[in-house]
């Protein structure tokens, strides 16, 4: 059973750090002018703007950001500002256990993937798939930003529908499965095997996509996800945008894992897409293939005022 963090209310405040790539000042204005439109109270750290080589920040001063973000009782949510490259590098040096103490709000995609499965692993704590803060420049009434505003702020499960227009609607067999949805961006994953973050995937949901990949290396990575046998005993695989990874990336991805006799349901608006629609990671989903659906138990939960009083109080005296 996951650890599930309470939904942000008009009035929480949401830390936005950058432990991944550097971004741009203007995309982190953006975002606190849709969060504060949402009445929520955005506090940018002092290295989210942060540049070191190609990383927002030095390691240390990205690990001081995130662990005094998790640290903070007034934090109800720790947004990763953007993904890029460096979460591996600083992994092992944040304080995610403490999010076991103090649920929170994690939410980010793409590097920050290898966040999800540190957490998932060390708190068992549910955690959001969706836009890093960056995007929130494609504006309020956009379907991603819409969809990370539900995903956060209610408790309602999350159905996703598998699209023709999406480039792997076409990598998808029949059946029906249900476990615990696990996974994101196809190279993080694939750079787990072998860490203490490698994931236990028996019985779960596989989530897949990824972005400016060649077919050979989707390839490679598949194979060797198959050939660690991390596979073994996956219920389902949902899959994502694949987005600029070629014209035959569904080819390849039907290739690998179509032997492995599971339900496979491609098409689905997660990932790297123009719009993408945000997910719970670490709760029960349920893979349709033959409806085209992945419908997904909610990552947060809906306290009453009275329980938000007394945990806030809680946490404010540890």
């Amino acid at each position: 059973m996951s650890l599930r963090p309470p939904a942000l209310r008009p009035g929480d405040q949401v830390a936005l750090v950058s432990p991944s790539g550097p971004v741009p000042a203007a995309r982190v204005e953006a975002a606190v002018e849709v969060l504060s439109g949402w009445g929520l109270k955005p506090r940018v750290y002092p290295h989210a703007l942060g540049r070191h080589l190609y990383f927002g920040g030095t390691d240390q001063e990205r690990i001081d950001d995130f662990n005094s973000a998790v640290s903070d009782p007034a934090n109800r949510a720790v947004w990763c500002t953007r993904g890029g490259y460096g979460m591996q590098r600083i992994v092992d040096r944040l304080d995610v256990e403490q999010l076991a103490r103090r649920p929170r709000l994690i939410i980010g995609f793409s590097d920050i993937t290898a966040l999800h499965l540190a957490v998932w692993r060390r708190a068992g704590l549910a955690t959001l798939h969706g836009p890093v803060a960056a995007q929130l420049d494609k504006g309020p009434d956009s379907l991603t930003a819409q969809g990370i505003f539900k995903a956060m702020m209610t408790d309602s499960p999350v159905t996703l529908f598998a699209t023709p227009e999406e480039g792997t609607h076409s990598v998808t067999t029949s059946g029906r499965s249900s476990g615990v949805l696990i996974g994101g961006n196809l190279s993080l994953l694939a750079a787990s095997v072998g860490t203490p973050d490698q994931p236990d995937l028996d019985g779960t949901i596989l989530l897949l996509e990824d972005v400016n990949e060649e077919e050979y290396r989707v390839d490679r990575m598949l194979t060797h996800l198959l050939r660690s046998r991390l596979l073994d005993r996956v219920a389902g695989v949902a899959i994502g945008q694949f987005t600029n990874c070629g014209p035959a990336v569904a080819d390849v991805i039907t290739d690998r894992l179509a032997p492995l006799g599971l339900p496979l349901l491609g098409g689905l608006p997660v990932g790297h897409g123009d719009q993408h629609v945000a997910v719970p990671l670490g709760t029960p989903a349920t893979l349709d293939a033959d409806a085209g659906t992945l419908v997904v138990s909610p990552a947060a939960m809906v306290l009453p005022a009275t329980t938000i009083a007394s945990t806030n109080q809680s946490l404010t005296s540890t």
